[in-house]
């Protein structure tokens, strides 16, 4: 019988941010649950948008034994998960991910700049808010089709569930969580590509180090864009 693997994606994407890592699962061994997390796509509208919530709702429409991978975003949400029902998840994979920004300082000023990203969101169009995510310096070198595909999930959101999100779920709003991940007993696949410097030393130096039972991937020639650059290296750290 296939194994459930719950897919959470990142900031701004939605559950079709996983097709191109879907269709390289192996379907007998697995079957891909990928919602579309509040504030994104489908769920534009659910309210409120915080952890507690979004954790809830994962767990609602997870089976009672489930594989848990996170991108980003994602990873912080999975992390929640798994530590609300840490005998529910059999094997965890954070996709370029962070357990939380420490510094007290330093995360009210992630909160004030996530603010204000809400604002911008909130008055822009889409297509606008689009164009301003994907010009980041974390994400220079994007392949041109995985740009194709990242501005179409994109664009399955709306601005003010985006700013919601923002406001709720974003790295500022997030108490930190490096002190709790001894408390998660699973096999744990920690992945990050090559050139996404930060999340590369978070996951080499902080993440893998922290979990009981975690390795490292690291995936060669990508940046942070892991599902959409390199879908087959994620297909293949879920099936380890």
């Amino acid at each position: 019988m296939p194994s459930t693997v719950v897919l959470l994606h990142g900031f701004a994407g939605t559950g079709r941010a996983w097709d191109p890592v879907v269709e390289r699962l192996d379907a007998e061994r697995y079957t891909p649950v990928a919602p579309d997390l509040r504030g994104h796509g489908s769920a534009r509208d659910a309210r409120p948008v915080d952890f507690d919530a979004v954790v809830a709702d994962v767990l609602a429409a997870a089976p009672a034994r489930f594989v848990l991978c996170g991108y980003s975003m994602g990873g912080r949400i999975a992390l929640h998960v798994a530590l609300a029902a840490p005998e529910r998840v059999e094997r965890l994979i954070l996709v370029a991910t962070t357990a939380g920004i420490e510094d007290a300082g330093e995360r009210a000023a992630r909160r004030e700049s996530d603010e204000r990203l809400a604002q911008l969101t909130e008055a822009a169009t889409i297509e606008a808010f689009a164009d301003r995510w994907m010009a980041q310096p974390i994400f220079a070198g994007t392949p041109p089709e995985a740009a194709r595909v990242w501005r179409a999930d994109l664009l399955r959101n709306d601005p003010r569930g985006l700013a919601a999100a923002l406001r709720g779920l974003g790295a500022g709003a997030m108490a930190p969580l490096w002190d709790r991940l001894q408390e998660l007993p699973m096999p744990a696949t920690v992945v990050a590509g090559e050139r996404d410097a930060k999340y590369l030393a978070i996951a080499r130096d902080r993440l893998v180090p922290a979990l009981p039972r975690a390795d490292l991937v690291v995936v060669a020639n990508a940046g942070h864009g892991l599902p959409r650059e390199a879908p087959e290296a994620i297909a293949a750290a879920i099936a380890r």
